[in-house]
C-alpha cells in the first residue's frame, strides 16, 4: 500500500504496534530443532527461538524472525513480551501507570489533549457531549428525553452502599420507595435490583432484572416489582417477562463459536479451506447466534411497539445477555441511538454503567475462564442492521470496527473494569499506594474512549461518518414533496422470520435456502415453522405489515433474517488476511463514490446559502472548506477515480502483518531500531 498517499493512523499506535491487552497467545519457534512453545508468564525458554508468533485478539497474527539477532537477544525479547502481556494484577495495566504520571505531572497530556470526560465523539457540528451516566443529572435528562414521567432517578446506591455491581444512580418506578428497594435488594443475585433502560412513547418500559435467589420470597417480590412497573404505564398494561437464559445462547456457547470463527478466518490457510468454507462457517454457529439475538430482540420490539406492554429482561445476574438484548431493542426502536453520540451513550448506559464485566469477558489479565465476546457480537448485530439500513445510521462500519479495537487498548478506563465500583476501588487503592491526592474525586480519572481526538486526527475521524445517513435536518425533497425511501418490491415478503419469496401453499423450496456461489452467507434453517400458531400469527402479521411499508428511517427498523441477509462482517474479520483483500474493490468503493456525491451536495448547499446571504465568495471560504466527508469532491464537476490505496480492508492494511505461514516473517531488527532489552532472562523468569 502506498503509505505516502495514505496517512490514516492511530495516534497512540504505530503501524506494527500491538497493545499488550490485545495479545492472546505468544508462540516461540526454533526451525532447526523443530520445536515450539506457548509462552506464559514467568516461564523459562530452554531453546533459542528463530521465530516469534503473536496471536492477537483482533484476528491478527504478527510474525517476527530472529535471523539478524543473537540467540540471547531473541530469548530476552520473547520472555519480555510474554511477561508484560500477562500481568498478574489489574493495577499493572498501562492505564494505571499512565494516569499516575498525569496526576504527578498535571501538565502532561495525551497527544497534547486533556484526557477524561465524555468528549464530543467525532467533533460533530453540534459539539454534543456523550453522557457518561455517572451523575444524577445524566439519568434525569434521559428520563425527560424518553418521556418516562412515572419513573424517577434513585440514589439509594450512592457510595455503592447496596450493590457493588450497580451504578450509583439508576432509574426505578416512582411508586417504589427507597426503603422498599433496600429491602428487596437482598433477594436478588448480586443485590442487582430492577434497572430501567428506556421508555417507548406509548408508555411501555424496557427493564432489566436479575434472578431472585430467595425462593420463599420470589413470587411475592416478583409480583410487587411487576405491579410497580404496571403502575408506571399510562394504560396500566401488563408486563411481559423474557427469560434470556432460556431464549438465547449462553456465554460459553458464544465463546466457542468465536473460537471456531477465528480458527476459520485466520488460522486456516485459505487454499486448504476454500471448497468447504461455507459449511465450515455454518459449523461455527456464529451467524446463527447473530440471527438469534436479532430475532429475539425484534420479537420484544413487537411486544412494546404493537402490544403496548412493558418488557422485563430477566437473566441470572442481569449483566451479560441483557446488555446485548436491551441495546439491540433500543437501536431498533429509537433513532437517537443510531447517531454517533446516541450510540456512545447507549454503550455507557447499558454496558459500562450497568456492570458488564469487561475485565473478565475481554480477559484483559489473560487468566479468566469467563471470557466471552458479547460486546463484539453486539457490534456485529448492529453492523447487520447498518448493512440492511445504511441511511438510518450516522456512523460507518469503520467506526464500529475501530470501536471494537479500542476495547483492547488499556489506556482507556471505559472498557477496563467489571463495574464502576471496581474502577473506584482499584484506582483509589492505587492512588494511596502512589501518594496521589484525590481530593473530592471518586477514584482516578482515566481517559475516556469517546474522546476520539486522543486516537485520531480530525481529518481521520471523518471516516466515522456514514455518507448514506439521512438526518432529520436533511429530508429528501422532490417537487416540493418530502420523499420517503421505499424498498424494491422483491424485498416486501422477506419477513422477520426469514420467509423467502417462494413461500407457496405453506411449502418452501429447498433451493431458496441455498446461498449464492462464493458468497459468505449461511444456509437458512427453517426453524420458524416450529413456533406456536397462537403467538406467531399476530406477530407474523405485524412483521408482514411492517415489511410491506416504506421504511421510516427515523422510526422503527427491523432486521431481515433470511439466509441471504445475515452476512459475515468481512471488514472486521478479514482485514488482516492478505489473500482475502480485493484491490479497488469491496464496500469501500461504493463508500468512496457516495462520499463524493454527499460532499458535492454539501458544497452546493453551502454555495446556495452563500448566494442567499449575498456574502462574497472570499468571505465564506472557511465554510466552503468544511466537509463532513473523508473523501471530498475537488470541484462540482469532479469525476476522479478511486485512490490507488483503496481495498476491501480499508482503512486497515494486511501488508506487514504477515499472518500466513507461506509468507516469511519480518526481521525483528527492522522494528527495534536500536532499542535496548534492559531486563535479563533471569530477572524476567524470577520476577514476581
Amino acid at each position: 500500500m502506498p503509505l505516502q498517499k495514505f496517512h490514516y493512523k492511530n495516534l497512540l499506535l504505530g503501524e506494527h504496534d500491538v497493545p499488550l491487552t490485545c495479545i492472546e497467545q505468544i508462540v516461540t519457534v526454533n526451525d532447526t530443532k523443530r520445536k515450539q512453545k506457548v509462552l506464559g508468564p514467568n516461564q523459562k525458554l530452554k531453546f533459542n527461538p528463530t521465530e516469534l508468533i503473536i496471536y492477537c485478539k483482533d484476528f491478527r497474527i504478527v510474525r517476527f524472525r530472529f535471523d539478524e539477532a543473537g540467540p540471547e537477544s531473541a530469548k530476552k525479547v520473547c520472555l519480555a513480551i510474554a511477561h508484560y502481556s500477562q500481568p498478574t494484577d489489574l493495577q499493572l495495566l498501562f492505564a494505571f501507570e499512565y494516569v499516575g504520571e498525569i496526576y504527578h505531572n498535571p501538565a502532561k497530556k495525551v497527544n497534547g489533549i486533556d484526557p477524561g470526560g465524555g468528549g464530543s465523539g467525532i467533533g460533530s457540528a453540534s459539539g454534543q457531549q456523550t453522557p457518561l451516566f455517572e451523575t444524577y443529572s445524566d439519568w434525569d435528562r434521559e428520563i425527560k428525553r424518553t418521556g418516562a414521567s412515572e419513573w424517577r432517578v434513585c440514589s439509594v446506591n450512592e457510595g455503592y452502599m447496596i450493590s457493588t455491581c450497580l451504578p450509583e444512580y439508576f432509574v426505578v418506578p416512582s411508586s417504589l420507595a427507597d426503603q422498599d428497594l433496600k429491602l428487596y435488594s437482598y433477594s436478588f443475585i448480586g443485590r442487582r435490583m430492577p434497572l430501567w433502560s428506556w421508555n417507548h412513547p406509548n408508555g411501555s418500559a424496557l427493564v432489566r432484572m436479575a434472578n431472585i435467589k430467595d425462593v420463599l420470597q420470589q413470587r411475592r417480590i416478583d409480583q410487587r416489582i411487576c405491579n410497580a412497573i404496571t403502575r408506571s404505564h399510562p394504560l396500566r398494561s401488563d408486563v411481559y417477562k423474557s427469560d434470556l437464559d432460556k431464549c438465547l445462547p449462553n456465554i460459553q456457547e458464544i465463546q466457542a463459536a468465536h473460537t471456531k470463527l477465528k480458527q476459520l478466518c485466520v488460522n486456516e490457510p485459505f487454499e486448504e479451506t476454500e471448497e468447504k468454507w461455507l459449511s465450515s462457517l455454518e459449523n461455527t454457529r456464529w451467524l446463527e447466534y447473530i440471527r438469534s439475538f436479532l430475532k429475539h430482540s425484534a420479537e420484544l420490539v413487537y411486544m412494546m411497539e404493537c402490544k403496548h406492554v412493558s418488557v422485563v429482561l430477566q437473566e441470572e445476574e442481569g449483566r451479560d445477555l441483557s446488555c446485548l438484548a436491551a441495546s439491540l431493542i433500543q437501536v431498533m426502536l429509537d433513532p437517537y441511538f443510531r447517531t454517533i453520540v446516541g450510540f456512545q451513550s447507549l454503550i455507557q448506559k447499558e454496558w459500562v454503567m450497568a456492570g458488564y464485566q469487561f475485565l473478565d469477558r475481554c480477559n484483559h489479565l489473560k487468566r479468566s475462564d469467563k471470557e466471552s465476546p458479547l460486546f463484539l457480537m453486539f457490534l456485529d448485530c448492529v453492523w447487520q442492521l447498518l448493512e440492511q439500513y445504511p441511511a438510518a445510521f450516522e456512523f460507518s462500519e469503520m467506526y464500529l470496527t475501530i470501536l471494537y479495537d479500542s476495547a483492547r487498548i488499556s489506556l482507556f478506563g471505559t472498557f477496563l473494569f467489571n463495574c464502576p465500583h471496581q474502577r473506584v476501588k482499584e484506582s483509589t487503592e492505587f492512588a494511596i499506594s502512589k501518594n496521589i491526592q484525590l481530593g473530592d474525586e471518586k477514584g482516578l480519572k482515566f481517559p475516556c474512549v469517546w474522546d476520539w481526538s486522543l486516537q485520531f486526527t480530525s481529518r481521520d475521524r471523518l471516516l466515522f461518518h456514514n455518507p448514506w445517513y439521512i438526518g432529520k435536518s436533511a429530508p429528501c425533497v422532490q417537487n416540493g414533496a418530502v420523499k420517503t425511501f421505499k424498498r424494491s418490491k422483491k424485498n416486501y415478503s422477506s419477513t422477520l422470520r426469514g420467509v423467502p419469496p417462494a413461500l407457496k401453499n405453506g411449502i418452501i423450496s429447498e433451493q431458496e435456502f441455498l446461498p449464492r456461489r462464493n458468497s459468505l452467507i449461511l444456509k437458512l434453517k427453517p426453524d420458524f415453522l416450529q413456533q406456536t400458531e397462537s403467538q406467531s400469527n399476530s406477530m407474523e402479521q405485524y412483521f408482514r405489515d411492517w415489511f410491506a411499508k416504506p421504511v421510516d428511517l427515523h422510526g422503527v427498523i427491523l432486521p431481515h433474517l433470511s439466509g441471504t441477509q445475515i452476512k459475515l462482517w468481512k471488514l472486521c474479520y478479514f482485514r488482516w488476511v492478505p489473500e482475502a483483500q480485493i484491490n479497488h474493490g469491496g464496500f469501500i468503493t461504493a463508500f468512496h463514490k457516495v462520499s463524493l456525491l454527499a460532499d458535492e451536495v454539501d458544497m452546493l448547499n453551502r454555495n446556495l446559502r452563500q448566494y442567499k446571504s449575498n456574502s462574497s465568495l472570499q468571505g465564506s471560504c472557511s465554510e466552503l472548506d468544511q466537509s463532513r466527508m473523508y473523501f471530498r469532491a475537488n470541484s462540482l464537476n469532479d469525476t476522479s477515480e478511486a485512490p490507488d490505496f483503496l481495498s476491501s480492508s480499508f482503512p486497515f492494511s494486511p501488508v506487514g502483518n504477515l499472518c500466513r505461514r507461506s509468507i516469511l516473517g519480518t526481521p525483528l531488527s527492522k522494528f527495534l531500531s536500536g532499542a535496548k532489552i534492559w531486563l535479563s532472562t533471569e530477572t524476567l523468569a524470577n520476577e514476581d
